[in-house]
């Protein structure tokens, strides 16, 4: 599936036309088209989002509804951009169901919105969408019109990453003025950006005066007027607008087709002759008596003729010069249920849209990339499909306790929290955190001996005593361990107020690894800002050999798969493929031999260099051959040394959320947390817990 996300490049350059043209253009190719709006946006702070409301008014698709502007300054006010864009991508997947391909109307920013500026790179790369810029082309000059496309489509790239980005795919040039002769040849001979930088022109849409005629009805509500005669109002279009204050010999002009009159209510010579040309079958938009006083009846009455021949009428409080200035400032958009208009509008966009080539470029594979939003969504939705027990043994710590009651709340999982109940409420009004009726507490000083003779037995091997058991089912972290183990909840999470190998160790002793794992090992989800990568060992194994290094290779590509993640599996070494010698690089070759021969199926390669996994330039030159192509979405470390230090470098230096550690091979699923863990860090700790819970009992 394709993502093509509008933005525009200038103000006023038809974002909204061009987007819905998209669609139709597409649809008419016979591919399967999703619309999505992802924040509602109207002209004059309307209430009602215009875009989905064409969609639905000429198409059979029902996108979802998009967030609301106040709603999104809400969110991103409160510093929750990461929910934001988390809701964007879930919206959209509705949109995308059954889809070749998702037209995304990007935001157009204004003097109050500046903000939404800044979304539409985030929205790309939350999407995984390909950008196509909108630009206009009015002016009277072809030359300065196309620097200023020039101009305009530099800047608009930047903040993609620049031309060379591989997010952009095109432009599309709206309102081509015929008084600069400009057309897509001349276009593409004055803007460099177009040739030089080999930014497609997707589409030259001239300029057509007729498409922004509005019909006389739609005056009715903005000049707050008073309908003295109906006529053919809801038909008859507007194409000029005439003030009439002059003597009638000089206004013949005037009464044409299209024509709106505006004239004092006093004006009778007016009125009798805008009559007398409907009479004649001039279909004039209609006559607008101004100055807020009735026109004579006898007038009236004398026209009455002309009138009753379909010509609309019209009463304003206001002054003929006050009534001008409202109508110079009308809404220009199309109204929702002027669908004449709208389906000439989008007609003329889709027949000067390069469709041929945009299907051809649709029959392209788009490589997957989940982006953090998405993957976000994707976990929350596969938890809540069926709720876990995960026990959190730091139930009076307030971040756990805050993380447990928004799972609770949002289904994603069945939080049993180990702690004092009057100590967890205390913690839990203090930090104004409103624990859910329901939710499980359960006091380790009740339940403490129940464990003491199943933990012996376990550890029997050991020679484990009475009161060896005692003393470690004094730890939390222990005691749900053997809730885990005794099958009483599915998963665990701590750490939040302890280290790694706390959390850990009981996990080794008590829970033990799965079936055909050699051993137990971390991941972590490096959400970067495009795409969810994958990093294996960081946490756990501190100087793995070949064959554990081949284990947690497969391991995480197991781990990736499962949470949605095509696995392209990178080996990482200081060497690239044979560029290099020494013990590290000939352990992590052997381990590459050693995954090829174990799952030959799983895209993977090795030893490689960093920037030659992640790089395609880089890959180009040091890896011309590689299966990888500097594309990788799981990179397994050879030591621990090498994984927690590159983990910790790209997420401080690069501001990723990183979750985890996530531990792979044992029996039941055990997680830790950062201390520095945030409550959204635990949720999604805790939802990826459910899942892996999931996938362990649908192998049994």
């Amino acid at each position: 599936m394709h993502t093509f996300l509008i933005v525009p490049a200038s103000d006023h350059a038809g974002l909204t036309s061009t987007s819905i043209g998209l669609v139709r253009a597409l649809d008419r190719m016979g591919l399967r088209i999703g619309f999505f709006k992802p924040i509602s946006q109207s002209y004059h702070e309307q209430s009602t989002d215009l875009s989905t409301a064409y969609i639905r008014s000429i198409s059979s698709l029902n996108p979802p509804e998009p967030i609301s502007i106040e709603e999104t300054e809400t969110i991103l006010a409160s510093g929750q951009i990461e929910n934001l864009l988390e809701r964007i991508a879930e919206n959209f997947q509705t949109a995308a169901k059954n889809t070749d391909v998702v037209i995304v109307e990007g935001l157009q920013a204004s003097s109050k919105n500046q903000f939404l500026n800044e979304l539409n790179p985030r929205i790309a790369n939350a999407l995984n969408a390909e950008v196509i810029f909108v630009a206009s082309a009015k002016g009277t000059n072809p030359e300065k019109t196309c620097q200023k496309i020039n101009r305009r489509l530099e800047s608009a790239c930047q903040a993609f990453g620049g031309v060379k980005s591989e997010r952009i795919l095109g432009a599309i040039i709206n309102q081509g003025s015929s008084q600069c002769h400009a057309d897509a040849s001349s276009i593409l001979q004055r803007c460099p950006i177009l040739i030089k930088d080999k930014i497609k022109l997707i589409g030259f849409i001239p300029f057509k005066n007729s498409l922004t005629h509005l019909r006389t009805s739609d005056l009715v509500a903005p000049l707050k007027t008073t309908t003295l005669h109906e006529g053919e109002i809801h038909t008859r279009r507007v194409t000029q607008i005439h003030l009439c204050a002059r003597d009638i010999d000089h206004l013949t002009h005037v009464f044409h087709a299209g024509s709106l009159v505006v004239t004092p209510a006093d004006r009778s010579d007016i009125i009798i002759s805008a009559a007398y040309a409907s009479l004649n079958g001039i279909p004039l938009a209609g006559l607008v008596l101004t100055g807020d006083m009735p026109p004579e009846p006898d007038i009236l009455n004398y026209c009455k003729v002309g009138i009753e021949s379909g010509l609309p009428v019209l009463t304003a409080k206001t002054s003929s010069f006050e009534t001008a200035q409202a109508l110079s400032s009308l809404n220009p958009e199309t109204p929702a249920d002027d669908t004449q208009r709208l389906e000439q509008l989008v007609d003329h966009v889709a027949r000067n849209i390069d469709t041929q080539w945009l299907k051809q470029h649709c029959t392209t594979p788009n490589k997957p990339r989940l982006s953090p939003p998405a993957f976000r969504h994707q976990i929350s939705k596969i938890a809540r499909q069926k709720p876990q027990r995960i026990v959190l043994p730091e139930g009076e710590e307030p971040r756990t306790l805050e993380a447990a009651a928004i799972c609770f709340q949002r289904g994603i999982a069945i939080p049993v929290l180990l702690g004092n109940k009057d100590t967890i409420e205390a913690v839990a009004e203090h930090n104004g955190i409103k624990l859910p009726e329901g939710i499980t507490i359960i006091d380790p000083q009740q339940c403490r001996e129940q464990y003491v003779a199943p933990m012996m037995l376990l550890r029997k091997h050991k020679n484990l005593t009475e009161e060896q058991a005692i003393s470690r089912l004094e730890n939390n972290i222990t005691l749900g361990t053997m809730m885990l183990a005794m099958e009483e909840v599915d998963g665990l999470v701590s750490g939040a107020i302890h280290s790694t190998a706390d959390t850990i160790r009981p996990a080794l002793q008590l829970i033990r690894t799965a079936p055909g794992a050699t051993g137990v090992s971390s991941v972590f989800f490096m959400c970067l800002p495009g795409q969810v990568l994958v990093y294996g060992d960081c946490a756990v194994n501190l100087d793995p050999d070949a064959h554990q290094l081949a284990d947690i290779a497969i391991q995480s590509a197991n781990t990736a798969s499962a949470f949605g993640i095509e696995p392209r599996v990178a080996m990482i070494s200081y060497s690239t493929h044979d560029s290099g010698s020494g013990s590290n690089v000939e352990k992590v070759r052997a381990a590459t031999t050693q995954v090829h021969k174990l799952r030959p199926d799983l895209l993977l390669d090795g030893p490689l260099q960093y920037d030659a996994a992640s790089n395609k330039q880089v890959a180009q030159t040091k890896a011309p051959n590689s299966k990888i192509k500097g594309d990788a979405t799981v990179f397994i470390f050879p030591d621990l040394n090498t994984g927690n230090t590159t983990y910790k470098a790209v997420q401080r230096a690069g501001h990723v959320i990183s979750m985890g550690p996530i531990l792979q091979g044992l029996r039941k699923p055990v997680n830790d947390l950062s201390r520095g863990a945030s409550v959204e860090d635990i949720v999604f700790t805790i939802a990826i817990t459910c899942i892996q819970a999931q996938q362990l009992d649908q192998q049994s």
